[in-house]
């Protein structure tokens, strides 16, 4: 676990699980993948295997020795729905999340399908408690499906990743969604965001009382563009005890 990152909405890590495989264009620049590939046959080190998928049992329970309570990014180097990960392992990480329920969990996944089904096994006819937070990631309208699968899950708070965003996604339902992250790509190559993409989610999200975050508008580095959306910087959060959010007027 990292007791501290420089991701901005959240205020540590924990990757039970690292590594991946791509499934559609917003992983072509995996910047957990370029991380850990950097590594790949130095001996001894965690990402020897460099982004092969790799099940770390022995920090399942972390979270349980962190006492101060954290927003924690469940599996920011991996997928905790990857179609390869055992259900068991997936039931120990859900365990934990139960157990040390004084954190706030941010689990998101590409794999909306199969982190729908999991939770329907897991939770219906309840939801998953509302300490755990379950999103998926969209990357433009082509991947807005994501957003089906996320609204039908029986999850208590549900959030959207837009980032990075590579296209416009359009009108999008965002019923029973709590909040909403937009960010561009980072990295050597990043693919350029428009402002009209992001400004359509914010301008939705308004609409929709949803808690609006923008993350970086990326480039060469996360921060190489800065925060600020028409002047202003975008930090809302999902009030959790009342499960909606007071929402600033926008400029």
């Amino acid at each position: 676990m990292a007791s501290s990152t420089e991701i901005e909405w959240t205020d540590a890590t924990w990757n039970p699980v690292t590594g991946c495989t791509k499934i559609t264009r917003g992983c072509d620049l995996c910047y957990a993948e370029r991380f850990s590939e950097r590594f790949r046959g130095v001996p001894g080190h965690p990402f020897q295997n460099g982004f092969d998928l790799q099940l770390r049992p022995e920090r399942l329970q972390q979270p349980l020795n962190w006492r101060q309570p954290r927003r924690i990014f469940v599996n920011s180097m991996s997928d905790l729905f990857h179609k390869e990960i055992p259900r068991s392992f997936i039931d120990a990480v859900f365990d934990t999340m139960e157990a040390a329920n004084w954190h706030t969990y941010q689990v998101l996944t590409k794999r909306s399908s199969l982190m729908a089904r999991y939770l329907r096994g897991r939770y219906d006819p309840a939801k998953a408690p509302p300490h755990i937070w379950l999103g998926v990631s969209i990357e433009d309208a082509k991947n807005a499906v994501r957003l089906k699968h996320l609204r039908a899950a029986p999850a208590s708070i549900k959030f959207v990743s837009f980032e990075p965003l590579l296209g416009p996604v359009g009108k999008v339902d965002l019923t029973g969604i709590n909040w909403a992250i937009v960010g561009g790509e980072s990295g050597p190559r990043a693919r350029p965001m428009n402002e009209e993409w992001a400004l359509e989610i914010r301008d939705q999200c308004r609409t929709a009382r949803v808690a609006f975050f923008f993350k970086q508008w990326g480039g060469v580095r996360p921060k190489s563009g800065g925060r600020l959306l028409r002047g202003r910087e975008w930090n809302q959060y999902p009030d959790i005890g009342r499960q909606s959010v007071q929402l600033e007027a926008a400029e």
